[in-house]
């Protein structure tokens, strides 16, 4: 068999079809790669352009228009007295009851106290026999001090007749001072008001032992007399506030019994002292009330009309950032980057608030911001929003 004849040879068009083949495969290797090198990034620009937050800014206003400030407050009458008793005894009547006007000096009730009485009359009787003790003295000093002139007598005797006029002198003042001390807690038996006003209180009942008030009397008042022609009204004002409020200014107040109906209070003082407990100034107000429509302890919802301040700025309470840091607002700084500021409160309206301090009108407040703001990140404004939320 010849030797060419055992001899393979492959066709030509196998050949060149294995060369497209290889030819194809290294362009689809080729542009896998250009896709995974161009998907990473266009991953990795959207990631960048992800990362940068979009934010909207405010646009900050200086505040023109005047805030209310309401505030609770407590009503007290102009004057108010318990009455409590200055002798021991029982009580034999009463003649007044709660919600009974009263006069200065009626009476209210009569207080029994027959060991009082005793006391007083024996007094009475001392003081008697003092005077007529210093009588008969005053009288033998005078014939003792004719004799000593005449010189009939020894002057042992005038000295001592007019000593003896002396010691029962100074016997009969001491005898008329505890007769007129009785006197006067004899008196302490008729119960009276101390000035016109209402009983708005009556704590005894007739036959009931009263006994004399002491600084450690944990009994209730006989009676309390309140004078409520005229009411004081007490209001806490917090601190941030008391600089703006102060006596003279007027101010409008309600009350529960009269929904729909305001009174007019004139601020009459101020503690000009913060409470350590509670951060605010105790304010005093006072109001005309000839009617009685006021009550003494009645709860009142009183409201401050306050100027605009100057220099300041009204934001949204949703821009507002608090941290261990205190309170703050991120700010847009230069190159479009995060700042924070802190800020002063000096009112808060409940949905925006007054920055006192930290911030100025060309500051871009950025509202709602995110909690995973950061100093120094990079932010894109979007539109700005209005500076007060409605």
């Amino acid at each position: 068999m010849p030797e060419n004849m055992l001899r393979y040879t492959p066709p030509p068009r196998l050949k060149l079809i294995g060369i497209i083949a290889a030819a194809v495969l290294a362009v689809i290797v080729v542009i896998g790669l250009i896709t995974r090198v161009v998907a990473s990034r266009s991953v990795s620009n959207w990631t960048d352009q992800n990362a940068v937050q979009n934010v909207s800014i405010i646009d900050l206003e200086t505040s023109k228009d005047a805030s209310n400030l309401a505030l609770p407050g407590t009503i007290q009458a102009i004057n108010a007295a318990p009455i409590y008793a200055r002798v021991s005894g029982y009580l034999k009547k009463w003649y007044v009851d709660i919600g009974t006007p009263v006069k200065a000096g009626q009476l209210l009730a009569e207080i029994d106290v027959p060991d009082q009485d005793q006391q007083f009359a024996q007094a009475k009787a001392d003081y008697n026999t003092a005077l007529a003790n210093q009588r008969l003295s005053a009288q033998t000093a005078k014939r003792y001090n004719m004799l000593g002139k005449a010189q009939a007598i020894a002057p042992q005797l005038v000295d001592e007749a007019n000593g003896d006029l002396a010691a029962k002198t100074a016997a009969a003042a001491s005898a008329k001072a505890n007769m007129d001390r009785l006197s006067d807690l004899t008196n302490f038996k008729r119960i009276v008001a101390p000035f016109d006003g209402i009983v708005t209180s009556r704590g005894t009942d007739v036959g009931q032992l009263v006994t004399v008030a002491t600084s450690t009397t944990t009994s209730p008042p006989l009676f309390t007399v309140a004078d409520d022609s005229k009411v004081r009204i007490y209001v806490n004002v917090p601190q941030n506030y008391s600089a703006q409020i102060h006596p003279g200014m007027t101010a409008t107040f309600t009350v529960p019994d009269y929904p729909g109906q305001t009174f007019k209070a004139t601020l009459m003082a101020n503690a000009q002292s913060v409470n350590m407990q509670s951060g605010t100034v105790l304010m005093q107000l006072q109001a005309d009330n000839p009617d009685h429509k006021l009550k003494a302890g009645a709860y009142a919802q009183v409201s401050f009309d306050l100027p605009a301040s100057a220099n300041t700025v009204q934001i949204p309470a949703s821009a507002l950032i608090f941290n261990e840091n205190g309170t703050s607002v991120a700010t847009v700084g230069p190159n479009n980057r995060v700042v924070m500021k802190p800020i002063s409160i000096t009112r808060d309206m409940g949905t925006s608030v007054e920055i006192a301090a930290g911030l100025s009108h060309h500051d871009k407040v950025i509202d709602n911001p995110p909690d995973s703001l950061r100093p120094g990140d990079e932010v894109r404004v979007s539109k700005a929003a209005p500076a007060t939320a409605s």
